[in-house]
């Protein structure tokens, strides 16, 4: 199975959508679209919906990684949400949650970055 990649700009909130399986062979066309849509629109917060995500290695972690220090500069806020049990134990034990918020449902996520 592949990763689909679906993005959607709301207001400055770039909303990333994935489903299917997040390792190295989708990690870079990950990295590469998520990076040039963040600069060519200004965007300064990502939702990170994972819901249909089945899958994801380390390769994918770092990609999460990468972004949210892309945003970080640009003094925004990651916030992942909709996330299966799978993949939140693969969160948990990387401690990306000490650094990105989870949220339920991708409203949640966008009310509490202002955008709803």
């Amino acid at each position: 199975m592949s990763l689909n990649i679906e993005m959607e700009i709301k207001q400055d909130v770039l909303c990333i959508r994935l489903s299917g399986e997040l390792d190295h062979h989708a990690a870079d066309d990950l990295r590469e679209r998520a990076t040039n849509a963040i600069e060519e629109h200004s965007i300064r917060h990502i939702v990170l919906n994972l819901k249909s995500l089945t899958f994801m290695d380390s390769s994918g972690l770092g990609v999460i990684l990468g972004r949210y220090k892309q945003i970080k500069q640009r003094h925004g806020e990651m916030v992942v949400c909709a996330i299966s049990p799978n993949i939140q134990r693969l969160f948990d034990m990387s401690g990306l949650f000490k650094i990105i918020r989870l949220e339920p449902t991708e409203q949640f996520a966008l009310k509490r970055l202002g955008v709803a």
